[in-house]
This record gives structure tokens, sequence and C-alpha cells, in this order.
């Protein structure tokens, strides 16, 4: 399945340190994050904005919004591919408290449920490819995104 059969939320929203989140923004550069019980890579956003989900993000001071998911997912998607070619990749809507058709990586349990997830995920079309982090750049995103601080 391919990124293109699920339609992406109007917005994406991505509660970090704003100094990781600056980077993001000019950069254009994200960090994929091992999810080692289900051999995926992934990167988390939530499909909502919610100033309580700062207190869900270790160290969360700064929010990235993407305006423009389409762009981004597919720019994400390709450099990821450019990075990772034996990798496949998938976006969608994260299940809270029931198992997901696509699997473990987009279960969660019912109490994150507020967090309203969008979840990138990468897997080796190998079994015995290792997974490790990988940061994957996408170019500056100041034109589709912006930052947003946490309110005093």
């Amino acid at each position: 399945m391919s990124s293109h059969d699920l339609p992406r939320p109007r917005k994406l929203y991505r509660y970090a340190p704003q100094a990781i989140l600056e980077r993001s923004l000019s950069l254009g550069e994200f960090r994929l994050t091992p999810e080692v019980s289900v051999s995926f890579l992934t990167l988390s956003f939530s499909s909502v904005w919610d100033e309580r989900l700062f207190d869900d993000f270790s160290d969360a001071n700064s929010c990235l919004v993407i305006h423009d998911t389409e762009s981004f997912g597919e720019r994400l998607h390709q450099a990821t591919q450019r990075l990772l070619p034996n990798w496949a990749g998938i976006d969608a809507a994260v299940a809270y408290g029931a198992p997901s058709p696509l699997g473990a990586a987009f279960t969660k349990d019912k109490q994150l449920a507020r967090q309203k997830e969008w979840l990138f995920a990468w897997r080796p079309m190998q079994s015995r490819m290792s997974v490790n982090p990988v940061v994957v750049t996408i170019g500056n995103i100041e034109s589709i995104a912006e930052l947003r601080a946490r309110a005093s």
C-alpha cells in the first residue's frame, strides 16, 4: 500500500524542543526512530493542535505545523526512498484501543487517543536488515510550514 491510498489530514503537528524543530523547518531534517518490536522506522505527528500535547512529549516547547501535508508527505517519502531504497513506506492514522489493519506499528493504547497520531513508517523489504535511527533531509519547508511556541 502506498502513501497515496490514504488521504492525509489537512495539517500535521509535531511537538518537540524548539531547536530540533528549527532544523526541521530550515533544513527539512527529520529523525526516523526505530520501533524495534515491529522492525519499522517511524516519524510521528499529530493531526490536531492541542496545547495539552506539549505535556505528552519530553521537553516540547514548540510545535512544527505543516500546512501542505501532501507536498510534505511526498517529499519525505521520496527522500527516504533515496536514502533507504530497500524499504517500503506508508503513512496513516494510528488506531487506539483496537488493532489497526496496518499492524502493530499503527496500533496504540486507547489512553493515548488524544494524540490523534499520524504516523510515517518504513519497513525493510528484507527481514535481516538492521533497524537503526536515520536522519532524512528534505530541504527547507518554510513555504509549507511554521513554528508555533507553547503559550505561557
